[in-house]
């Protein structure tokens, strides 16, 4: 079985669901199923290169929306080599031009929206809700509609999506998300880690790692963190991640004001096996974010054994719940310091239970092996259909 994957750009900096749809890749191919991931980006764009296969570009685009003339075209030419096409994410022209290419062909498509439909956005910016409103009865309800099926990456996921447009129909399939087992040796990369920031030798590390960006709620976390830091003079807090908006400096005059600056440790975006060292160098991982439809950097963390702390919008939070696998709390300063709080006053035989939790269930849900099997029959049943 072939499959094409669609994306609007394959640019790491762009966050879980890029890293997502490149490790899906590998355990798909043990089940049979071949891959390809085309992008909206220009062929020459950077992270599209020393891939095998090499990665398709179908860009330049214009604007933010991606739109370029001919694309339907395009993909429809490169959907024929193959037997089902999965858009990732919607509200863009690769999702609808998919819809234009497609529709009457046969060739059937799948649609992950990967929280794009999440009603936070519709409260957060109602304006750009009512554009996307003059925009959804021609656009992305069509395109949803038609899909095959619409995958979520979870039952809350699922859920929500009902909620953002009244005009709404689409054959839902909970098919699940994560990421692939922590490679390498831990101690190698927690010794990696510490080597590159050697004045956390001997810290206790709180870890924070995604984009900057204010629906992550980091802004909560460094306030929570300032409320507790007195505790104990070894607290720390590891921010990382890349800075798309300009708003570290601001991040960091607040943390001056709060009187805790150097306590903090801005590394910038991790990867290979300096992220995984933070992970494996780290106490408890922190994510309280406003709106999180998965958190594939929640998984690895528990894939570590790393036990979480994450707030109730990260949609996998009930399942960490439920799993006694981290401390879920609201999205608040009131809550994630309280979160912060009940883990210092945890025993550390209680501790280490947690994270130990955290890791079966890892492997229970959220390993992509096991997520690789339950999309399997779903791509396959488009073979069956008429």
């Amino acid at each position: 079985m072939k499959i094409l994957n669609l994306n609007r750009s394959l640019d790491p900096l762009g966050g879980g669901p890029i890293e997502g749809v490149r490790q899906m890749v590998p355990h798909l191919a043990a089940l049979g199923v071949s891959s390809t991931l085309a992008s909206l980006d220009p062929p020459d764009a950077p992270w599209l290169r020393n891939h095998s296969p090499p990665d398709c570009g179908l860009g330049p685009v214009h604007g933010l929306y991606g739109y370029r003339r001919g694309l339907p075209s395009r993909i429809r030419a490169l959907a024929q080599g193959h037997d089902a096409v999965i858009v990732h994410g919607v509200w863009q022209y690769h999702a609808f031009a998919t819809w234009r290419a497609l529709h009457g062909t046969g060739i059937p498509y799948f649609v992950y929206p990967h929280g794009m439909l999440d009603p936070w956005f519709k409260h957060t910016y109602p304006l750009k809700h009512l554009k996307k409103w003059a925009y959804w009865p021609w656009g992305e309800y069509r395109v949803l509609r038609d899909a095959r099926a619409v995958l979520f990456t979870c039952e809350q996921e699922r859920l929500l999506a009902r909620q953002s447009f009244w005009l709404y129909r689409a054959r839902e399939r909970v098919v699940g998300y994560g990421t692939s087992s922590p490679p390498g040796e831990a101690d190698a990369q927690r010794r990696l880690f510490l080597e590159a920031h050697p004045h956390l030798q001997g810290k206790r590390l709180l870890l924070f790692l995604s984009r900057l960006h204010p629906k992550k709620g980091v802004d909560l976390l460094i306030e929570a963190f300032a409320g507790v830091a007195a505790s104990d003079p070894r607290l720390h807090l590891v921010i990382a991640g890349p800075d798309q908006m300009g708003w570290q400096a601001d991040l960091q005059r607040y943390a001056a004001q709060l009187g805790i600056a150097d306590r903090l440790t801005w590394p910038g975006m991790l990867s290979g096996d300096l992220k995984w060292g933070a992970f494996r160098s780290a106490e408890l991982f922190c994510l309280p974010s406003h709106q999180e439809n998965f958190g594939i950097v929640v998984a690895e963390a528990m894939g570590c054994g790393l036990p979480v702390a994450i707030a109730h919008p990260v949609n996998i939070s009930s399942e960490v719940e439920k799993a006694g696998a981290g401390l879920v709390h609201s999205d608040t300063i009131a809550g994630t310091t309280a979160a912060l709080g009940q883990w210092l006053a945890m025993p550390a035989a209680e501790q280490a239970r947690m994270g130990e939790r955290g890791a079966q269930l890892f492997r229970d849900r959220f390993d992509f092996a096991s997520v690789a099997r339950n999309l399997l029959p779903v791509l396959e049943s488009a073979r069956h259909v008429s």
